[in-house]
């Protein structure tokens, strides 16, 4: 924790110093406070004050308030510098994932420019080398900077190269190992290093079982391998297996909060990943066309009731278990998706097992219906309803019931195999669906059974 507590009174307190310059007493409680707090802090500054703060802050302290920013954040500070300024005061020191993350969300020209003032030609290099990656693959999650040592070297050797290395390296975790040809071969631990005799060669102490990504391999895949096998970074190598980059935790935790707050939106039909700061019109086109597929569905819906009039007139206790049914059939779709979308999110769901979870998703359906069935029987004989009303009522929920399970399992699975986000599938598309079939189901079978 921060040794300043983050409150409304101690940020307006922070506004009042801020916009009388009072620098002698501002510098002192800067100190004390981390990047992520004053990145924090940014969200209730205007451009003026948020560049100020930052005049008066150490430059790596600066760069790391910069990345601990939410993405429009950043965009809307960088605007109060020139090229040269980002280039010079920011981009020396950040490490080339985050400055390849903030340049590929702004415009390319502007993009090229910050990469060509950068003094420091390599690094140049090495943030323009990941903006060819495409989004949410391990190459664009990764940081070029990390410590590799050669196989043939001397632990002094190693040592020597470390300290230089290093100074690049915001976290050093672990050495990698590689050949002549830069292909990986395998990892040696600081601590080995450090008890190990100078002349000895790291070929010979060395540990060759080590766990690698590839530049294209999803951003689910680097996330479920470092889940899997407790990692705090894992290398990333090319088709020829030659050490490129690494992928921390940190980053795949960033990126892990993004897909799940994309999916979240999703569910709730929401598309794009969009930010409640974005503007009207932005939030509008993402909202939009949900809300045109459920009016689309509550018209197809007032068509099922319309074709089924003559059997509500004849039986109106129908009408009275419509909200019924529909609830139920979007309640019951939703459930089962977001299961499979989970399990999709997360690789727990393969080609081998699809058809288990198919059949345990019925079977649970199978039961919660029955239940439900029993119950909504219960009530109809306390209330006195008609017992054919209450049978058929009960029958046609169970049905749904199944329906709708089968729906919310198929339709994503059939999404990822067709390479879209399964998760596309909750939310609107599943509700809205489930509601006019299980109407359609419901007037079916009231349409056969009371005559």
């Amino acid at each position: 924790m921060s040794a300043i507590e983050i409150t409304k009174e101690s940020i307006e307190e922070l506004i009042t110093l801020i916009d009388t310059r009072e620098e002698k007493e501002l510098l002192p409680v800067l100190e004390k406070l981390y990047p992520a707090d004053i990145a924090e802090l940014f969200d209730d500054l205007n451009l003026n004050q948020a560049v100020y703060i930052a005049t008066l802050l150490e430059p790596q302290k600066k760069v790391d308030v910069l990345t601990e920013l939410e993405d429009d954040v950043k965009l809307k500070f960088l605007a109060g510098y020139t090229n040269e300024e980002i280039a010079h005061d920011f981009f020396a020191f950040i490490e080339s994932d985050d400055a390849a993350d903030i340049l590929n969300a702004m415009e390319s020209s502007q993009g090229k420019e910050i990469l060509r003032t950068i003094s420091d030609k390599e690094h140049s290099k090495n943030i323009a080398s990941l903006l060819k990656f495409p989004e949410n693959t391990a190459g664009s999650l990764m940081a070029k900077e990390l410590i590799r040592v050669q196989h043939s070297w001397t632990i002094k050797q190693c040592t020597d190269e470390i300290r230089i290395q290093a100074e690049d390296v915001s976290q050093v975790y672990t050495a990698y190992v590689v050949d002549e040809f830069e292909e990986l071969l395998g990892w040696i631990s600081l601590k080995k290093i450090l008890l190990s005799p100078e002349n000895q060669k790291v070929e010979d102490i060395f540990d060759d079982n080590i766990i690698s990504e590839s530049t294209y391999s999803s951003g689910e895949e680097v996330a479920a391998t470092m889940q899997k096998y407790d990692l705090v970074a894992v290398p990333i190598v090319d088709a020829f297996n030659r050490l490129i980059g690494r992928v921390t935790f940190d980053d795949v935790l960033d990126y892990v909060k993004d897909e799940a707050e994309k999916d979240y939106q999703m569910l709730s039909g929401i598309s794009g990943g969009k930010d409640s700061s974005d503007t009207i019109l932005s939030n509008t086109r993402s909202r939009l066309p949900w809300l045109i597929i459920g009016l689309a569905g509550g018209i197809a819906s007032s068509l099922v009731i319309g074709n089924f009039e003559a059997e509500l007139a004849r039986n109106v206790q129908l009408a009275l278990f419509m909200p019924l049914i529909m609830a139920m059939a979007g309640n019951v779709g939703v459930q089962s998706s977001s299961i499979m979308v989970q399990g999709l999110a997360n690789n727990s769901i393969t080609n081998s097992d699809i058809w288990g979870k198919l059949g345990k998703e019925l079977a649970i359906a199978i039961i919660n219906g029955l239940v439900c069935s029993g119950l909504l029987m219960g009530y109809g004989f306390v209330s006195g309803n008609h017992i054919d009303i209450m049978m058929t009522v009960s029958l046609a929920l169970l049905s749904v019931i199944l329906m709708a399970a089968i729906i919310g399992t198929v339709v994503p699975l059939a999404l990822d195999k067709l390479k879209i986000d399964p998760a596309l599938a909750t939310g609107p598309f599943i509700t809205t669906s489930n509601d006019l079939l299980g109407l359609f189901l419901y007037f079916l079978i009231g349409n056969l059974f009371l005559i």
